[in-house]
């Protein structure tokens, strides 16, 4: 696949393609190719949150009460957190490059920086709760799990496929990818801290964890976007092969991240891990329909967990237009000019 070049005077600001098409490399975001990435990239200049700015005072007071499983994992479910946003700061820097589209690449952009942040806030929780001789083993604990080796190989795998191979095949496989680990891969631990936060425990955690959450449902809109522009693009790639790859992949992550809330969770109270598993289920339905595609599961249409709600923004895992028109609860300082309600 070719890169973008900086500066091309024979190609119009317009991009031709979101991959290997022609673009003159000049943003004008009043000509592109996919108008409403104007309104996300506002929506993501304006969730902007610093962990730094979270008091954490509370959680540090809170932790030595919490049960001997509870911190077990809690200190788990931070460390795959680090591992999964690790991996997608690099991914989504090897996505940029090969973007021929210069609204997507200013995009990108954004989302790169967030993932950043949300690996910085990882680090300030845990140097608020425990040594740091301790954050480093947290930090090393995905290495030698083989239940979480597995499901981060998972996606590695295929990441490091296109890191390898450029080819609009690779990158169609890392858009499934993407949607994996964003819209699915999450949902169990953030299960895990909101139930806590129901019980009034770790509060400045659970709040870090619905900012993740909303930026996390945001960039998985922005994936299966592209995902979709992809398809109209390349029409070859809109194969029976491709849409069975999806829903293999699909079924094999929800498997994944249903075996890993077994695995951390099973001790945990407050949680009904059949009910979980359905949650999970109800989360990749939503996914395929982002992606423009039937679901893959019955009898999960509604959120069999409710009160999960109050701590998340769920209403932003919904379609284009319900994501536009939701409410968040958003950490931007928002006044008269910069209204979220009106974008």
């Amino acid at each position: 696949m070719q890169l973008q070049k900086i500066f091309n005077t024979e190609a119009p600001n317009r991009s031709t393609r979101i991959i290997e098409g022609e673009n003159s490399g000049i943003l004008n975001w009043n000509d592109i190719r996919m108008p409403h990435m104007y309104k996300l990239y506002k929506v993501l200049l304006l969730n902007h949150w610093i962990p730094d700015e979270i008091p954490m005072s509370k959680d540090a007071s809170q932790f030595p009460t919490l049960d001997a499983e509870e911190q077990r994992t809690f200190k788990i479910n931070i460390g795959l957190l680090a591992v999964l946003d690790s991996m997608q700061t690099m991914f989504v820097g090897d996505v940029k490059r090969y973007f021929t589209d210069s609204s997507l690449e200013a995009v990108s952009a954004i989302i790169g920086q967030q993932e950043v942040v949300h690996n910085q806030s990882y680090s300030y929780v845990l140097s608020s709760l425990v040594s740091d001789q301790e954050q480093k083993e947290i930090f090393e604990y995905w290495k030698n799990d083989p239940v979480l080796l597995e499901r981060n190989t998972f996606i590695s795998d295929i990441y490091q496929e296109f890191r390898d191979e450029q080819n609009p095949q690779t990158f169609f496989q890392a858009m499934v990818a993407d949607l994996i680990l964003e819209g699915i891969f999450f949902y169990s631990t953030f299960a895990f801290f909101y139930n806590l936060a129901r019980d009034q425990k770790m509060m400045a955690t659970s709040q870090m964890i619905s900012y993740i959450q909303r930026d996390e449902n945001q960039h998985c809109y922005f994936f299966a976007e592209v995902f979709k522009q992809l398809l109209s693009d390349f029409p070859e790639l809109d194969t029976k092969e491709n849409m069975d790859y999806v829903y293999r992949m699909i079924d094999r992550a929800v498997e994944l991240e249903t075996n890993w809330a077994h695995y951390t969770l099973k001790e945990v109270r407050g949680i009904d891990l059949n009910e979980l598993g359905d949650y999970i289920k109800y989360m990749a339905n939503m996914r395929l329909r982002l992606l423009g595609m039937d679901k893959a599961y019955e009898g999960v249409d509604i959120n069999c967990m409710p009160w999960i709600k109050p701590f998340s923004d769920e209403a932003l895992n919904a379609t284009k237009t319900d994501f536009f028109e939701a409410k968040s609860r958003n950490y931007g300082k928002v006044g008269d000019d910069n209204r979220f309600d009106d974008l």
